[in-house]
């Protein structure tokens, strides 16, 4: 098979997921998606690094690099036209854009009818401040989150509306989610890791404030995996589309799990620490049964 693993950072991740394709007997070619090129005149119009006479058949992302919105558009098209050719790719593109924008995550988890904290959308800050006004007070707080943004960064607990920042400040969009508080007062959470659409290993989350992502500062520990939490993390990434992706939990005080995030490009360091899951030897493994699946039986002659 002819693979491309695509890792514009995160060289820890990217390692391990190289070392497990050619544990399984395939040598992936590393590219940057900044550096996939689109030439008319002759030929596939689509150059991909690596791949001088052709397409890869599949596409195993890991990161995208920042960029400006031209840059960002430009490498979700080079995803879009890989699929639309044939190529298998995890994440797919459509997958990677309804998680990374928060609101179209939030909706098609209401639709599919999975619990989730009351979250409100809006553009304008006089309708955001109505919202805080009426659904926040001192002790309950409103959360504001970047509606693009991971690792916990530009997150802020809102108790009135005069702490809203400027639309500026937030790109025109507030996404307000409602703030649940544990009633022994740790600040705890849960991920659980997605492949296949199976759950395949999860950890408990804790910090010294509110933010718990490792890469902030929180500790993972050991989890067994209840069966409804693994049960709603399945079903969360098969609303979202994702093929392997770390769905954020948190308790809902009744026993059960409330949904908060679907990462399309999850990091999987802090977990790996405390499971005996192989999570790049799964990721590697699903995403190759993928590219087999996809690709068309080769035809074998009567004389063999």
């Amino acid at each position: 098979m002819r693979i491309g693993l695509a890792a514009d950072n995160g060289n820890w991740h990217k390692a391990r997921l190289r070392e497990a394709l050619r544990g399984l007997g395939v040598e992936p070619v590393l590219f940057s998606l900044a550096d996939v090129a689109v030439m008319t005149g002759g030929g596939e119009p689509l150059r991909v690094p690596g791949f001088a006479d052709g397409l890869p058949d599949g596409v195993l992302l890991r990161t995208i690099a920042g960029g400006t919105f031209e840059a960002t558009t430009m490498r979700l098209g080079v995803l879009h036209a890989l699929v639309a050719s044939g190529v298998t790719v995890w994440n797919g593109p459509t997958a990677i854009e309804r998680s990374v924008d928060k609101a179209a995550t939030s909706l098609l988890i209401a639709r599919a009818g999975l619990p989730t904290p009351d979250t409100f959308v809006v553009s304008k800050r006089e309708a955001a401040a109505e919202i805080v006004a009426r659904e926040a007070r001192p002790g309950k707080p409103i959360v504001l989150k970047p509606l693009f943004g991971s690792q916990g960064e530009g997150l802020m607990l809102l108790e009135d509306p005069d702490d809203l920042p400027a639309q500026e400040t937030v790109s025109g969009v507030y996404y307000l989610q409602r703030y649940v508080p544990r009633s022994d007062g740790l600040w705890r959470d849960y991920r659980v890791f997605v492949c296949e659409g199976r759950a395949i290993a999860g950890m408990i989350r804790e910090g010294d404030g509110w933010i718990t992502n490792v890469h902030r500062g929180g500790r993972p520990f050991a989890w067994d995996v209840p069966a409804r939490a693994a049960e709603l993390a399945e079903a969360a990434a098969a609303a979202v589309g994702v093929d392997y992706t770390g769905i954020d939990l948190v308790e809902d005080g009744e026993g059960g799990f409330l949904v908060l995030e679907v990462n399309s490009m999850p990091a999987w360091s802090g977990l790996q620490q405390v499971t005996a899951v192989d999570i790049a030897g799964a990721v590697a493994r699903g995403f190759l049964n993928a590219v087999r699946a996809a690709r068309p039986p080769r035809l074998v002659s009567a004389l063999g």
